[in-house]
Parts: structure tokens; sequence; C-alpha cells
């Protein structure tokens, strides 16, 4: 008798988004009309093209593609040489940051990383987890194993959630007790906040006092406009010792659709045995991806190398300065509404406070029906989200506009 993961079925209804999507999809059905002006403001999904040296990139490795002289196969399964040194030297050295180019390794994308870097760790790890939580950290490891069933209020027995008060910024403070793992997220997803650099010193501090390892998501960094902010954790000193950083050309590349990122693991980075000996991370986590991973493809390496270029890195700019001028709209619109907000600097996302009395899952059914906008529950990101919801400005900015004055005619 084939016998299955018991530990999925401990997972919580369903992953967010998807269970936004039936809502969205049965509100639709209902309101043919309503759903002609719908605007989505809830996954964090890019809508602007790809910047034109991406697209010239992607045009020349086709090319290459078809020709057997220029012709690739199978590559590295770590990425192309060419495309780790670049980012090597644009992402860090460039900046002053000691990361060699056989420590990065290109992938598909950070929300697969973030899930597959428990291959190389203990089952028996004590996991930290901010709350609210972008989602993927809190399902993988219940896939894993590593917690027990969830109470009615939706937290995993055995993982230590880190709430992210306003007090602190939404910026989750180490814990008194010992963890082994922490996921760290900055710019934060969903709160967008950004942890300023004494915050960052006392977690990795706090690591190297206990032997922990940090799973640094960085996904959003580029989006950092505070020059007094840190946009990798190996600008603290001793990071290189004690933290794995997660990237991505998603959301500042416009890769959502293409599909592409990278996992820095220093070879300074050891974690203990059972018996106690301490090893290095970086020979374990390459085995992983050898075993794994066929590695992203030479059509997509060459179209992030583009990035890079003088151009794409312009381009990239105006990416970035187009959501961030959304998300400056938003804000004042949400602001006008009579909205408590926060986020929306630094990050793509705002994380407003819903009004009082209202439910985060309220306060989606009523932003949808009444104003046919989809935004992100609090809730769907854990306990500590209740109260508010996540609106991202990835969008058009018509739509942003349109968005902030829809928010302003709501009548709660």
């Amino acid at each position: 008798m084939a016998l299955l993961n018991d530990n999925y079925l401990k997972l919580k209804a369903g992953y967010l988004f998807p269970e936004i999507g039936r809502r969205v999809k049965a509100f639709c059905e209902a309101n043919p009309d309503a759903a002609q002006r719908l605007i989505r403001c809830g996954i964090g999904d890019v809508t602007e093209p790809l910047p034109p040296a991406v697209i010239a990139a992607l045009h020349k490795a086709v090319d290459d593609m078809g020709a057997r002289e220029t012709f690739h196969g199978y590559g590295p399964e770590q990425g192309y040489e060419w495309l780790r040194a670049a980012i090597a030297q644009n992402e860090f050295r460039g900046r002053g940051l000691d990361v060699a180019d056989d420590e990065i390794f290109v992938s598909d994308g950070t929300k697969c990383d973030t899930g597959s870097i428990l291959d190389i760790l203990g089952a028996k790890n004590k996991i930290a987890i901010s709350d609210p939580v972008y989602p993927v950290y809190v399902d993988t490891n219940v896939m894993a194993g590593h917690t027990g069933p969830a109470n009615e209020a939706g937290a995993y027995g055995k993982l230590v959630y880190l709430p992210c008060k306003p007090s602190s910024g939404f910026i989750p403070e180490p814990p008194k007790k010992h963890v082994d793992v922490i996921y760290l997220c900055s710019p934060n997803n969903p709160t967008g906040a950004a942890a300023n650099r004494p915050q960052l010193e006392a977690w990795v501090k706090y690591a190297l006092e206990h032997k922990s390892v940090i799973l640094f998501d960085a996904a959003y960094e580029a989006y950092i406009s505070d020059p007094a902010l840190p946009h990798s954790i190996y600008e603290i000193s001793g990071a290189r010792e004690c933290a794995i950083e997660f990237r991505s050309y998603s959301k500042h590349g416009g890769f959502t659709g293409v599909r592409c990122g990278f996992t820095v693991v220093p070879k300074t980075l050891l974690a203990a045995t059972k018996t106690g000996e301490m090893k290095p991370l970086h020979p374990l986590w390459n085995r992983r991806m050898c075993t794994k991973f066929n590695g992203v493809s030479y059509i997509v390496q060459r179209a992030a190398e583009a990035l890079y270029s003088p151009e794409g890195k312009q381009q990239v700019r105006a990416l970035i300065d187009h959501y961030m001028g959304n998300a400056i709209v938003l804000r004042a619109g949400a602001k006008k509404a009579g909205l408590k907000v926060f986020g929306g600097q630094n990050a793509p996302y705002l994380w407003v406070r819903t009004p009082k009395g209202v439910t985060s899952w309220q306060a989606f059914d009523k932003i949808l029906g009444d104003a046919s906008v989809v935004i992100t529950p609090g809730s769907g990101f854990g306990a500590k989200g209740e109260g508010y919801f996540r609106i991202s400005a990835f969008n058009s900015r018509a739509n942003a506009e349109e968005v902030a004055r829809r928010l302003q005619e709501l009548k709660w």
C-alpha cells in the first residue's frame, strides 16, 4: 500500500493566493458587469513589459539556439559562469561585499529556493518565522514535517512566531530563547517594511551567538531608496558566517513569467551534524542543485545577464520608478480614505490597517464587492496580519489612480 505524505494534510485551507483566486472567480461569475471593471492589486505580479535590453537578449539567445555552432544543451546546474560573474560583480563586489562567483547559484526564483533550502537543513531544527509572513516559508516547513498541527488561529506547533509590530517598524526582534533557523525578509513581504542596519546587526549577533542560520529573502532589495538601509545581509559584519541570501529578478526585472533568481551560499557558513561536527553548507547546496535541478535555460540566463548592461540598468530603474510612483498614488488615496498606511516607501507593497471592527477577510470582501478591487487580506500572512490588508503597487499608473479614487469612495 502506497502511503502519502501526511504532512500535507496539516496545511490550512489552501495556499493564500489560490484562495483569493477562487473568491474572485466566484465574484466575477456572480457579477459580470462588476467583473469588467475589476482591478487586481492582490498578488504581487508585475504588469509592465520586459525591458527592451532583455527582449533583445532573448531574441539573440533564441537565434543562438538555431545554429549548431552556438546551440546550448544542458548547462551548468549552478548557472553559467558569465552570469554568476555578472551577479557577483554588480550585486556584491561592486558594492564592496565579499561574494565569490561560485557562491552564487542561479535558479528559477526565490519562492522555489526558500522552500528547497530545507533539503540541506536538519529535520529537528527549531525554526523561527516572522508573523505576518510570506506563506511559502510556513507551508514548506509544514510539508517537510517540521511542524505540529495548526491551532484554531492557524499557528503551527513547533514553529517560533516572531511578531512584527508597528512599534518595531514591522521588523521582528530576536527572541529571548534559542532558535536554529530564522526566516527574515527585507524589504518585507507583506508589510513593505525594510530593516535598518541596527536591526540586522542584532539578528547577525544573535545568529552568531546561537550558531543559527539566517535565511534572508532580499527579493525586493532593488526597491530600497533610503541610502541608510542595507540591501544585503552581507553588509553586516559576520553575516557570511551565518546567513544565506535569496534574490529574484521577478519584481525589478519583470521576470515573473520568465523565471530567474539566485541564492548566495557562502563557503564560510557552517552547520552542525548530529554528532556536533561543524560542516559547510555550500557543498551540500551544490549537491542538491546537481541532483534535483537541471539549471535555468540558456535563453533565460542571457536575458538575466542583459539586466546588468548599461541599458538594462537604466530600464530596470525606470520600471522601479514606475511601480514606486504607483505606491505614492495608492498611499495618498488610502490616506485620504481615512486609512492608516504603512510601507510603500522602500517596497512596492502597502500595509493598510482595516477600519475598527473589520476583519481582513471582511475588508477583502468589502473592497472587492463595492470597489471591484482585489487586495490581499492580512490574516492570510499569519495571525498578526489580522486587522490589515496588503495593496500591491504592481499595476499601470491609470489603474493605480483609479484604485486610489475608488478607495476614497468606500463607505465603511
